[in-house]
């Protein structure tokens, strides 16, 4: 099974790259990345078109996104240079997502098809292929975050080292912040007769990256929580847009949000191709259609309920943001 996830990893990284649209101009994680090598957690250019950049003095700026890609791009950096660009890691990534899945499925049920439907559906049912094609930053964001914690599920169903499971929850935090709150599940997956050690190192596994970021944010911003995302509005002129009445996250954006994940849908042209992708958004059961089995699972097994509670417990803190993810093939933030 092993050489069958190794080559469905290579041939979905090689479609990934083909249907790529080359570098991505939006490479604020290189850019980090280079100033992480050189000791700086701030970038020193700002070109027009990286807009979401926080002013910290002359020649300084606040990179706003979570930095795990950033991290994880600098051995890349520093053996290649520029040379490695940011959508590599992208594809890399996603692809691994495809290999995690399967090794996940093949865990869950010992059958062939159901590893080799999950793969297929991992890789081309759903909006992982045009986030990892891309590997803009906001995409390789959520990539990176859904990597670290299909890692994570899979070490807690399989070897259950509570330690290893801390640092894959801990990098998927460091991906993106709201997926720390997905920590019942594994917390669920690692209990026995022996909670209290088992949870003490899965705490502690958790614990270099949440210090990591706490002193992140207080060398930025004074602060030890991440405001970046308050503080870009006001930076940008957006506090009066109306993505933003009602400040930077408030549960009156919800709404919007289930709309643009759930009602969207393409285009109608009058010439060819006929149909399009709205850019504005995709509803999920029309890019990945087996969506709808999900809620045919078991729910009354305790394993679904928790993983029915991190899903619901991380779309409310996403669908409280102002905007529904902009420019977008399906709503990314599925």
């Amino acid at each position: 099974m092993k050489k069958v996830v190794f080559l469905a990893f290579v041939i979905t990284f090689i479609i990934y790259f083909i249907t790529s649209a080359g570098k991505t101009p939006f490479d604020y994680f290189t850019r980090l990345s280079d100033s992480f090598l050189q000791g700086k957690i701030y970038i020193t250019e700002n070109p027009p078109w990286l807009t979401e950049l926080i002013p910290a003095g002359p020649g300084r700026f606040y990179v706003v996104y979570p930095p795990m890609p950033a991290i994880l791009a600098m051995p890349f950096r520093f053996i290649f240079g520029e040379k490695f660009q940011q959508q590599y890691l992208a594809h890399l990534l996603g692809a691994g997502i495809v290999a995690l899945t399967m090794l996940t499925a093949w865990v869950v049920k010992r059958d062939k098809k159901l590893v080799f439907w999950s793969g297929i559906l991992a890789a081309f049912g759903n909006i992982i292929w045009f986030l990892s094609s891309v590997g803009s930053s906001w995409y390789l964001g959520q990539v990176t975050a859904a990597f670290f914690l299909g890692f994570a599920l899979l070490e807690s169903l399989t070897k259950k080292r509570p330690f290893i499971v801390g640092l894959m929850l801990g990098a998927a935090f460091l991906s993106r912040i709201h997926t720390i709150i997905s920590f019942p599940v594994f917390l669920y997956l690692l209990r026995d007769k022996n909670w209290f050690k088992k949870y003490t190192l899965f705490g502690l596994g958790t614990l270099p990256f949440i210090a990591f970021d706490f002193v992140y944010n207080y060398l930025r911003f004074g602060v030890i929580w991440d405001k970046a995302y308050f503080v870009l509005p006001k930076v940008l002129n957006e506090v009066n847009q109306p993505w933003f009445s009602k400040g930077v996250a408030n549960i009156a954006y919800i709404p919007d949000n289930i709309r643009a994940a759930f009602w969207t849908f393409p285009k109608i042209l009058t010439t060819f191709p006929y149909i399009e992708p709205s850019w504005y958004s995709l509803a999920i059961w029309i890019t990945t259609p087996v969506f709808i089995f999900a809620f045919f699972a078991p729910f009354k097994e305790a394993l679904v309920k928790f993983l029915w509670l991190a899903v619901f417990s991380i779309f409310f803190i996403v669908a409280s943001h102002g905007g529904t993810g902009w420019a977008q093939f399906g709503y990314r933030f599925a």
